[in-house]
């Protein structure tokens, strides 16, 4: 009898590929037509990447399929597979942002210290000084920048670049921005295993179109959790900046943020700290300062740590109402907020230059094996 390239793609719709838990056919994977030359069935199949975990065992069964079909009708049968990466491989880590000059972790020991509000205004604000800027939101379960951004609409799309496709990132107000909240429902829970949110973050890192930056900002997750080992692991970085409240609470869990960048197998620079919520400011009485939790807790432990006190910031409604608008309160330059985040900007900026002209480069964090 003889062969037919229906009898053999029945064979390979019987072969599960795991990466999608459908059948090669309806995965995608079959690139053009079956080949059949006498006794030799000849195709090829086209991976993601070069380096799929799973490719050699789809390829065995594949061809163990169809081997198994045709003995089933008296034939004998030569197979040749081909493989091949449907785009060029993600470069090394070594390689990855080659134009991205500065990158900087924004960190908190704990949660609800503002610490992404401060994450936005500080991308703004170094985008407001001339600096081009981008900003990658990685805290994952909790992901607040396509609101602070005016941007819960925004639909990520990929470009084909070089061989690969690569993510274009949104842009508002002069910063380049890219967040886990832009591929999940905005009115539900990012239900996902640590692997699965580490890897949404060395796509946003390494299969970005991040272009030319002078900073990039990463806003981490709160506390220490498998997202700073990825960042870390992934980048070497520039420095870090902690944010925390005045309370003895917040700063508790300060100390061990700075801890875990300056532990010597991390050994990213602290650049700074900041404190937010430093003190209440009613709009009525201007001049009025409330220390709601505490008052200079975080200059204490900056000077108790030796690192920098880049900014206090005070609260103020302002911040809230502009936060829930999508529009930086530090683009109201002549309010007191404004004036602070700009303040811290310029901080950041100075403790960089101080940074990159007294100590070598960060190494990325080697994965132990």
């Amino acid at each position: 009898m003889a062969l037919y390239p229906k009898l053999i793609q029945d064979a390979l719709a019987q072969v599960i590929y795991p990466g999608t838990k459908k059948n090669i056919i309806e995965s995608g994977l079959l690139a053009g037509d079956i080949r059949i030359e006498g006794q030799k069935v000849s195709f090829t199949l086209s991976f993601e990447k070069q380096t799929d975990p799973f490719m050699k065992s789809v390829v065995k069964a594949a061809e163990a399929n169809i081997k198994y079909a045709c003995q089933q009708v008296d034939e004998e049968v030569e197979v040749e597979i081909k493989t091949e990466a449907k785009q060029a491989p993600r470069p090394e880590p070594e390689k990855l942002l080659p134009q991205v000059k500065n990158v900087i972790a924004i960190a908190s020991g704990k949660g609800g210290v503002g610490k992404s509000t401060v994450s936005a205004n500080l991308a703004v604000g170094l985008s407001m000084l001339g600096y081009k800027v981008g900003l990658i939101d990685a805290d994952v379960f909790g992901p607040s920048m396509p609101k602070m951004f005016n941007l819960e609409d925004f639909k990520p799309y990929a470009e084909r670049i070089d061989g690969r496709d690569l993510l274009i990132p949104a842009e508002q107000y002069g910063v380049k921005l890219l967040s886990v909240g832009f591929f999940v429902d905005k009115d539900s829970a990012t239900i996902w295993r640590g692997s699965m949110a580490s890897s949404a973050i060395k796509q946003f890192i390494g299969d970005t179109n991040w272009g030319e930056l002078d900073y990039l900002l990463i806003d981490m997750p709160p506390g220490t959790s498998d997202i700073h080992l990825t960042v870390v692991q992934t980048l070497g970085l520039t420095g870090a900046v902690v944010v925390s409240t005045p309370q003895q609470v917040a700063l508790a869990d300060a100390r061990k943020g700075i801890d875990m960048f300056v532990n010597e197998k991390i050994n990213v620079p602290v650049l700074g700290l900041v404190e937010n919520m430093a003190w209440f400011t009613p709009a009525e009485l201007p001049n009025n300062r409330y220390y709601l939790f505490g008052k200079e807790g975080v200059k204490q432990l900056a000077e108790e740590m030796n690192v920098p006190l880049l900014a206090q910031i005070p609260v103020v409604q302002s911040v809230c109402e502009c936060g829930d608008q999508g529009t930086p309160i530090v683009m109201n330059y002549d309010s007191m907020v404004g004036q602070s985040f700009l303040s811290l900007a310029q901080s950041v900026v100075t403790q960089i230059n101080i940074r990159n002209a007294n100590l070598p480069k960060t190494e990325r964090v080697q994965t132990s094996k």
